[in-house]
């Protein structure tokens, strides 16, 4: 999947997997030792992650059902939790994305 801010016309990531069952979202990204450029995961429905476990700072981006950011949190480490009421969805990107792309709370995303 591709996730582009429309409102910044950048691209957050052409590689992104969707983890929509259970078992995907349980697992999330603890089996990878790194996210590569581009790459990422949608986790729906989701409101809340964690890094527990995680190998690597990510960013994260919490999501309304209007595609709309709600909150943005820079460089999660590992051991932390982060949380967003009316969230619909969340997307982890590699660390330093958010900033690259300049994406804030309110932006329109896109999702191809």
């Amino acid at each position: 999947m591709r996730i582009v801010n429309v409102t910044r016309q950048q691209v957050l990531g052409d590689c992104v997997k969707v983890a929509d069952s259970f078992l995907a979202r349980l697992v999330g990204l603890l089996a990878t030792s790194s996210l590569p450029t581009g790459a990422g995961l949608l986790i729906k429905p989701c409101n809340s992650v964690h890094t527990l476990g995680m190998r690597y700072p990510i960013d994260v981006i919490f999501v309304n059902e209007a595609h709309r950011v709600l909150k943005i949190v820079a460089g999660l480490k590992s051991g932390r939790m982060s949380a967003q009421p009316g969230a619909r969805y969340v997307i982890e990107l590699p660390a330093g994305t958010i900033a690259l792309t300049d994406t804030q709370p309110g932006d329109q995303l896109e999702l191809q």
